[in-house]
Formats: structure tokens, C-alpha cells, sequence
């Protein structure tokens, strides 16, 4: 007598609820990690001074770290040094300011091109972007006040959540697969429309002029284009995250790569006086 053993196939409602588990399966532990991320953020912002400066040039020196070990993670310790070479370069820029402190944005990238056996211009290039990125923060959050360093955090801000939970929710056809395949065009455009409120929001408070939304606008897209290029470095050195150091989100370079777009665009805005009450 023989007995046998059959596995009944899931119905396509269990399916469809299988996949709506997993696709909310890190909510939690994103959320958590984000909330605390943004309690320290915001603090860090409010106080200003040494406070904000010490917290942007940890995260700097992190994020090059980073992306030294995402192109070579075999020798760790050229890494760790270059970020302490970040950190202390850095905080000589922000003590001394002036144009002349500009040229030092090219120790770090040159000091590791110069070691790595690959991708030197990859390095090169990031590197300098994720410095000058930091650089511009403080140099905002100090001579311009906390609004419109909070303006730009908060566009940063809307464009990533609604942007991850239109995505979610809505799905839909792909904004750029080849480089990354998760951000989808309703994401992309929940974002857009989140950033035009908070910029017609900012407007209306600060008296900016509406012009304020479209900026916000282009300020959500280069926020979305610094997510892109990280990702298109991620897809180029085959890893999924920067690094394991936030749980939910990967590493410093994976939360932050928004806000390094967003800085340099709105240093090339206000470099050129585009912004309202602010100049370079």
C-alpha cells in the first residue's frame, strides 16, 4: 500500500496577500530607524552651531567610507583612513572659510583615486560631490538660518516617504529600470507634487514668491537624480546596500544620497541667485 503525499497550489488570493506581506515586510524597521535618524537630524539642525557641524562631518566622513567599500571592500583600512582625512579636512573648511579652502575638496578624491587599483574616477567623482555636498549644508545652516536649510531637508524629505509609499501603493510602469528598478513613475511624480506643497507652504510662511514650487519641483528631481546615481554606483560594483549600518535602510550613503543631490543643486541655484534672500 503506498501513500502519497500531494502540495496543493496557493490560490491567487494567497498570492496576492503573500506579496502584499513582503512588500510591506520592512515598513516597520524602516520607520523605526528613519524616526530616530530624523529625531537626531532635526535636533542637530535646530541647535546649529558645532552640533550640526560635527553630525554633517561624521556623516560625510561615513559616506566616503562607504563608497571606498563598495569598490574595495577587500582593504578596509585605506578606507577608514580617508574618512578620517575626510573628517579633518572638512572641519579645516568650515573653521577657515574662503574660496582658497575650495582646492582642499581635492585631497580626499585625489589621496584615494591614488590608492585604489580600480575605478579611480568613480571615486574621484563621488567623493568630491559627497564633500562639497556637506560642505554646503553647514555653509547654508550658517549663513542663511534654519528655514531654509528645514526648506530643503523637509523637500528631501516628502519626496523620499510619498515617493516610497505611492511606489508601494500604486505600482505602476518604471521611471528607470536599467538603473533602478524599484523607483516607479508614480513614486517619481508623488514626489514632484509633494515637494510644489511644500514649496507653496514655504512661500506663503516665508513670503518667498511662488516661484518657490517649481524650485521645490526641480529641488525633488535632483534629490531623485543623487538617489539614481547611487544606485547606478551600486548596480556598477554589484551590492545592494552602501553598507549594513542603519537597519531598514543599508548604509549612510543609501539614506543620504537624496540630500547630496539636493545640496549641490542648491548650491548651483543660489551660487547664481535664483533663490530668494539667498546668495553666495
Amino acid at each position: 500500500m503506498s501513500t502519497e503525499t500531494t502540495t496543493q497550489a496557493p490560490t491567487a488570493a494567497a498570492q496576492a496577500e503573500g506579496a502584499a506581506a513582503s512588500r510591506w515586510a520592512d515598513f516597520t524597521v524602516r520607520f523605526v530607524s528613519g524616526a530616530a535618524m530624523a529625531v537626531i537630524g532635526l535636533m542637530a539642525v535646530l541647535a546649529g552651531g558645532v552640533w550640526f557641524q560635527m553630525l554633517t562631518v561624521f556623516v560625510t566622513a561615513v559616506m566616503v567610507w562607504e563608497l571606498w567599500m563598495m569598490i574595495e571592500p577587500q582593504r578596509p583600512t585605506p578606507g577608514m583612513l580617508l574618512a578620517a582625512l575626510v573628517a579633518s579636512v572638512l572641519s579645516g573648511q568650515l573653521a577657515e572659510p574662503g574660496l582658497w579652502m575650495l582646492l582642499l575638496f581635492l585631497i580626499v578624491p585625489l589621496a584615494g583615486a591614488a590608492v585604489l587599483r580600480s575605478e579611480r574616477l568613480t571615486f574621484l567623482c563621488f567623493a568630491a560631490a559627497i564633500e562639497v555636498a556637506g560642505w554646503g549644508l553647514v555653509s547654508f545652516r550658517h549663513d542663511f538660518g534654519v528655514a531654509w536649510l528645514m526648506w530643503l531637508i523637509l523637500v528631501v524629505v516628502v519626496t523620499d516617504v510619498f515617493g516610497y509609499l505611492a511606489g508601494r501603493l500604486i505600482g505602476g510602469p518604471k521611471f528607470w529600470p536599467k538603473v533602478s528598478p524599484k523607483k516607479t513613475w508614480s513614486g517619481t511624480s508623488a514626489g514632484w507634487i509633494c515637494a510644489g506643497l511644500v514649496g507653496a507652504a514655504f512661500a506663503i510662511w516665508h513670503d518667498a514668491g511662488w516661484h518657490l514650487v517649481w524650485i521645490s519641483m526641480l529641488l525633488s528631481f535632483a534629490s531623485q537624480m543623487g538617489d539614481i546615481g547611487e544606485s547606478a554606483l551600486k548596480r556598477r560594483m554589484r551590492v545592494k546596500d552602501s553598507s549594513t549600518l542603519i537597519p531598514g535602510h543599508g548604509g549612510l550613503f543609501d539614506r543620504f544620497d537624496g540630500l547630496l543631490g539636493a545640496s549641490i543643486f542648491m548650491l548651483a541655484f543660489s551660487a547664481i541667485g535664483l533663490l530668494p534672500g539667498i546668495s553666495l
